[in-house]
């Protein structure tokens, strides 16, 4: 794919700054917003065949990459700044995207194949394992340390939701305890101890996963999808239900009606935004 004089360094490095609203902000997913700008079919081969496509498409993504740094940068201040100050109702905003996605990411799962029994066991068994799993985690495993093998797994799963369109990473760094200390470490600019491991992580996890990611999306499209479905479903529920051990849990303490009638304008407009860039990631993609 040749790049065309109105695909400019320039205009990639603008693409990668809105692609990094999917890196930090729960409900937006990196892979849809690469396909709105036209590039994750691009990305994903050259991510599955990258010996093949480096020569031609390493240069070509460079600005996006830049652009994607300095998106991060600038972004995370004002969400830490947000969470902080107004966790219940950023929460439910993220929430109300999330869930407005989630009629195209259904519809997406029963594109290929028609929806059948074996289908709606992977959705429910994923559903309830990993809702499971994620809540007691703490408990099971200790809590993941915001450190370098943790933001690490971050990095891993942010790749995921770039490789995986209508996959959201933030909600899971969210329940890990990972998603503040991110952000902290995006807007200071720590470049050792935040960018670098998750660019590590990120890369291992394209390398790793983008060739077994394609074959399973095309061979098993439907399985694959109801699996995203039950973990999606699952992490988004557990982002609204207090939980004591997890280190970045909802608190409803000293919520007041105003608070409510807040969270709960913006749970719909999340919905809205949601269900609005799902349908752009249908027309575009």
């Amino acid at each position: 794919m040749p790049t065309t004089r109105s695909d400019t360094p320039m205009k990639r490095f603008f693409k990668g700054v809105i692609i990094a609203l999917g890196f930090i902000l729960p409900g937006v997913s990196g892979g849809v917003l690469a396909a709105i700008l036209g590039i994750y079919e691009r990305l994903l081969g050259f991510m599955a065949h990258f010996r093949q496509n480096f020569k031609r498409d390493f240069w070509y993504f460079v600005p996006v990459g830049i652009g994607g740094i300095v998106g991060i940068a600038l972004l995370s201040a004002p969400l830490e700044f947000l969470l902080a100050h107004a966790q219940v109702v950023v929460l439910w905003g993220f929430a109300g995207a999330i869930i407005g996605t989630l009629p195209a990411l259904t519809q997406t799962a029963s594109s290929k194949t028609p929806r059948d029994g074996i289908d709606l066991i992977w959705f429910f068994d994923t559903l309830i394992i990993s809702a499971g799993l994620l809540y007691f985690m703490s408990d099971l495993f200790g809590p993941l340390p915001a450190n370098f093998g943790g933001f690490m797994v971050a990095g891993a799963l942010i790749a995921l939701g770039v490789l995986v369109p209508g996959l959201s990473p933030s909600n899971l760094l969210l329940i890990l305890g990972l998603f503040t200390p991110m952000l902290t470490g995006f807007k200071n600019f720590d470049l050792l101890g935040v960018y670098l491991p998750i660019a590590i992580g990120g890369i291992l996890s394209m390398a790793l996963f983008s060739k077994g990611m394609d074959y399973l999306i095309h061979r098993f499209h439907s399985r694959v999808y109801h699996f995203i479905l039950g973990i999606v479903v699952a992490s988004t529920a557990l982002i609204l239900i207090p939980n004591s051990h997890a280190a970045e849990s909802i608190s409803y303490a000293g919520a007041t009606i105003g608070t409510l009638l807040a969270s709960a304008a913006a749970l719909v407009a999340g919905v809205v935004l949601g269900y609005w860039m799902s349908q752009l990631e249908a027309k575009y993609k």
